[in-house]
């Protein structure tokens, strides 16, 4: 029972690590990367849809991101919510593309960025810690139905510290790189 509780645990923190990795890619650095599309939604016959739904995107060179839209006809509609969103770059329509120019980031908005990534780090580090109390809610609830033994609920106490403290470093180190990456790029 306790290696499925601790096996559920570990399935919440990979999710959580999974879910900042994901969030910290669509963060924009000095370089092109097309995963800072992937919040932005386009209004395509009647509905929100993902832009990876309605066009093609694909990164030339560092300094460019190239749109191409499987349906032409929405085009603008792609171009108005590139401008909508809040990647900070101007689309430009070249015929039956989109271009966009990242251009460099200022050092101003490099600091900005750092700021922002720390302050998500600690966003998923309070959400590890309420999974770790969820967690140890359930734990208790066994020890008083006495489905486990208090010597067995101090072990399991410890062996979840480790995992938490695992995932903290995890997040640390995730932060850092990606700190790293807005510094050098």
């Amino acid at each position: 029972m306790l290696e499925k509780i601790y096996a559920q645990l570990t399935d919440k923190m990979e999710k959580t690590v999974i879910a900042m990795k994901e969030e910290y890619a669509t963060y924009r650095t000095g370089r092109a990367n097309a995963s800072i599309l992937n919040k932005v939604k386009v209004e395509y016959y009647g509905s929100l849809s993902p832009l990876t739904q309605v066009a093609t995107v694909s990164v030339p060179d560092p300094k460019q991101i190239i749109i191409t839209p499987f349906d032409k006809t929405a085009i603008s509609e792609i171009s108005k919510a590139i401008q909508k969103s809040d990647i900070g770059i101007n689309p430009q329509v070249d015929g039956q593309i989109i271009r966009l120019n990242v251009p460099p980031l200022t050092g101003e908005r490099r600091q900005e960025l750092v700021k922002i990534v720390k302050k998500k780090s600690e966003e998923y580090k309070i959400a590890v810690r309420n999974h770790r109390r969820d967690i140890m809610e359930n734990v208790k609830k066994h020890k008083n139905d006495s489905d486990i033994t208090e010597d067995e609920f101090k072990k399991a106490n410890d062996k979840i510290q480790k995992i938490i403290d695992q995932y903290i470093v995890k997040i640390d180190e995730v932060t850092e790189a990606k700190n790293k990456d807005i510094l050098s790029a």
